[in-house]
Order: C-alpha cells, then sequence, then structure tokens
C-alpha cells in the first residue's frame, strides 16, 4: 500500500500527525509512506524509520505567478505515484487540491472548513468536538480507517546526526539536571515578557541550586537568549539560541529534565520526546493545541473575556494581559513542584 500524507506545516502540526504514521506502519508494516513537507521542515523527519520518501513543498511558488508551471510539475509527480491512499492532516484548501488532484485510490481528510478542504476530500473526518485536542482528531482519522491505535510507539525516534552535533557542541548537556526555556513563539503576543523569563531564571537557580538551566530557540530568538544571560551576569546559563539545528534541537529537549515554554513548536517536540513541560498560555486555546496529555501543566488567565482570543494580534487595552498577569512566581512554584513530584 502506498500512502501519501499531506501536512506541510509548522513544527508543532507535524509533530501532532506523527502517531498516525505510527499507527498506519504498526497495522500495515509494508506500507509506503511518503510525507509532503515544507522544505523548512525536511530535517525534522529525515531518516525517520516509517517514512519511505519526504516530498519537499516549497510554499513561496503558490505566491508567485511564475511558481505555478512549478506547482504542476510537483502535482503531476505525485499524481504518477498512483497513491492507495492520501491523507489530508492539514485540511486547509491548498492540501485539499494536492490530495484531490493526485487521483488516489481514497482520499481522507480533517473535516475544517475555514477554507471548505471537505468538498474536496474523498471521505472527511470532523473534530469530535470543538476542544477536541489535534493529536485526538487526528487519531480519529486513524480508527477511521480501521486501525488499532492502542499499539505503543516511540514519537520521536533518536537523530544521531542531532546526537552528534549535542557532544560536539554543548557535551554538558549530556550531564547532571537541566531546565529548558524557550521564551520564543512565532506570534508576538504568545511570547511571556522577556523580564519574567529573566526573574524565573534567577529564581530557579535559587530554589534548585543544584539545577542548570538552557535557553533554546532559532536564529530569530537569539535577542531572548542573550537577554536572560545578561540578566544572570554569572555566566550560569548556556545561551543555545541560534545555536542548532533542528534535529540538534531535538536532541537537547530530549537531554533535559524538563522545560518552560511557550504555546511554540519545541513545546510539542518535548512532548513527544515524553518530557515534561510548564507551559505558559495566552492567545491560544490548550485543549486543542497544547501539551497533549499534560493539560494541568499550562499556565494561563481564565479571568479575561478576550481569552483565548486565536488571534496574533493582541486588541484590548491592557495589551497582552493574557500574558502579563501570570507572575514569574507563579511559574517557579509550577517548575518545582513538577520537578518535585
Amino acid at each position: 500500500m502506498k500512502v501519501l500524507v499531506l501536512k506541510p506545516s509548522s513544527l508543532g502540526d507535524v509533530i501532532h500527525a506523527l502517531p498516525v504514521v505510527r499507527h498506519l506502519r504498526r497495522n500495515h508494516p509494508d506500507a509506503r509512506v511518503d510525507w509532503w513537507l515544507h522544505r523548512n521542515l525536511v530535517p525534522l523527519l529525515e531518516g525517520d524509520p516509517d517514512i519511505h520518501r519526504i516530498v519537499p513543498f516549497d510554499r513561496k511558488a503558490w505566491g508567485r505567478p511564475l511558481g505555478f508551471a512549478q506547482i504542476l510539475r510537483e502535482v503531476s509527480a505525485l499524481r504518477s505515484e498512483r497513491y492507495d491512499l492520501v491523507l489530508d492532516l492539514q485540511g486547509l484548501a491548498r492540501s485539499a487540491l494536492v490530495g484531490r488532484a493526485c487521483g488516489a485510490g481514497r482520499f481522507v481528510g480533517v473535516g475544517d472548513w475555514r477554507e471548505f478542504a471537505p468538498l474536496f476530500h474523498g471521505e472527511s473526518v470532523p473534530r469530535p468536538s470543538p476542544s477536541t485536542h489535534a493529536v485526538d482528531w487526528y487519531l480519529t482519522v486513524a480508527r477511521h480507517l480501521g486501525w488499532d491505535t492502542r499499539q505503543p510507539f516511540e514519537w520521536l525516534p533518536p537523530r544521531p546526526a542531532g546526537a552528534a552535533e549535542i557532544q560536539r557542541l554543548f557535551p554538558q548537556l549530556s550531564d547532571g539536571d537541566w531546565i529548558g526555556l524557550q521564551p520564543g513563539a512565532r506570534w508576538e503576543n504568545k511570547r511571556w515578557p522577556i523580564e519574567s523569563w529573566s526573574q524565573l531564571a534567577n529564581g530557579l537557580q535559587e530554589r534548585l541550586p543544584s539545577v542548570r538551566i538552557a535557553v533554546f530557540g532559532g536564529p530569530d530568538e537569539t535577542a531572548l537568549g542573550e537577554a536572560i544571560v545578561r540578566a544572570d551576569g554569572k555566566g550560569r546559563i548556556l545561551d543555545l539560541t541560534g545555536r542548532l539545528s533542528l534535529p540538534g534541537m531535538i536532541e537537547g529537549l530530549r537531554r533535559i529534565r524538563l522545560l518552560v515554554t511557550n504555546d511554540t513548536g519545541p513545546m510539542h517536540v518535548a512532548v513527544a520526546l515524553r518530557r515534561p513541560v510548564v507551559a505558559v498560555f495566552g492567545p491560544t486555546a490548550p485543549e486543542r493545541t497544547g501539551p497533549y496529555g499534560q493539560s494541568s501543566n499550562v499556565l494561563r488567565v481564565r479571568a479575561l473575556p478576550c481569552a483565548p482570543c486565536m488571534s496574533d494580534r493582541c486588541r484590548i487595552s491592557e495589551k497582552l494581559a493574557c500574558l502579563k498577569r501570570i507572575g514569574p512566581s507563579d511559574v517557579l512554584e509550577a517548575v518545582v513542584a513538577r520537578m518535585e513530584a
């Protein structure tokens, strides 16, 4: 059986969808699975034992007039594969159109009507409830296909290249107890204030003196890491922002005890690695896309009528109240309790 998975982005969304492929291969060991994936995320799935081939997707081509020919070539190549099954786990117009153009024997997708994707699906699986987590929604698709989803699996197998990168650049991560901090996020209004992160780092070192701290983040988040290190002023914090590849980040998170994080992709990586998290949530809904299986580790303000607004821009007079009302002491106590547990 040849299967194509359409889930091009983002980092957290791809992590959410991986259990479907794990169960697919456990129910059909001989299945060949291809994955349509944004080019920037290809290192996330390279070498994955359950994926035969990654089909890189260039999002920019869809926005360029001259990119139309490239899109046609890519879709034509997918159609020539004659897939038995196409799974649209993105559920947006673009992925639904690509899936329909593949001409597969069976086309199943998530029933998200934001862009009318179900109109193009052969079979559409609606979200069981408005608060159903994305992972559970995708597993509902797997059960719709008759697959047993009770078998254990390793969500994110080790990445040897990433492990070698960590050992070469930051061998100290392999020793001692480390707490990770993830102060960045794609939306500005999902970022807990940097001053709060700095106060948290200092508080952690006072309350948990045997624990070491590492700051994670991408190349566009180096200023956040530098600010936390500068506020410490004693050289006790390891700044990893902008210094790791995607596989390196995964293997770095594999070596920590706990991650304190905003609502962002590395949070989902940590969950997939079975690491506990303490997550600060503001404008987004943890029920739908929070740390899977760790809802009790989410800190949020419930007294605001605007939260979660699900918007990338704060529109109330008390800017970022949903985040600023969560104090460093609140997060510190949550981390200490989780570490002790």
